[in-house]
């Protein structure tokens, strides 16, 4: 059964250009990773420095896995001083 979250991450007005060089990275070594299918950024149109991550993953192993890689880690260490507010991860199911 495939895992699907979405997180919702707030970047600081002046933090913008640095966030999306971080957020730029961690697309890209995420999507080599075992078991993910999506790993796409977006950014609100309405709202600046909002910025949604929409994941798919092949199993929790793997969702698991990456929540504990390097890559991911660096992430979190680096983007910590630029968030406006914590960030949002919702995990859900497939409806339809």
């Amino acid at each position: 059964m495939n895992i699907y979250l979405s997180a919702i991450i707030h970047i600081k007005e002046n933090s913008m250009m640095d966030a999306i060089e971080l957020l730029k990275k961690l697309v890209i070594e995420t999507r080599k990773e075992k078991g993910c299918i999506q790993y796409d950024l977006f950014e609100d149109h309405r709202n600046k420095g909002v910025f949604f991550i929409h994941e798919t993953w092949e199993s929790n192993e793997d969702l698991q896995q990456h929540q504990v890689s390097d890559h991911l880690m660096k992430f979190r260490e680096n983007v910590a001083s630029l968030l406006e507010k914590p960030n949002s991860v919702y995990v859900g199911n497939k409806l339809f």
